[in-house]
């Protein structure tokens, strides 16, 4: 929740009225463009941090540097496999990491 003009108001129904509610085509597409602008922000991060050019990434992975340029823009997701492979390419791992359950 934020405040706007000392009014509190709850995202999920801003998102609702803005682009629609969840499971509506509308918000699908949202959600997949948000979801493709914070890959391309992690990915691009990744990649500055381990101080390796477009260019570079894209040769290690046999690729392009559009498509890395693309994907960091947000305009592509990369398959899991791709994804994993980025990743790997930049001197690094993903963990997936169960959440500690409360009693």
């Amino acid at each position: 929740m934020h405040t706007k003009e000392n009014l509190l108001t709850n995202i999920s129904e801003e998102l609702d009225l803005e682009f629609g509610k969840p499971g509506s085509k509308e918000r699908e597409k949202f959600d997949e463009e948000a979801y493709a602008f914070y890959t391309g922000q992690l990915l691009s991060e990744a990649r500055k941090e381990a101080k390796v050019t477009q260019s570079e990434l894209a040769k290690r992975l046999n690729s392009t540097r559009s498509y890395i340029s693309r994907v960091e823009n947000g305009e592509i997701i990369p398959s899991a496999a791709r994804f994993y492979n980025i990743i790997s390419a930049l001197g690094m791992r993903i963990e997936i990491v169960k959440p500690i359950l409360s009693v």
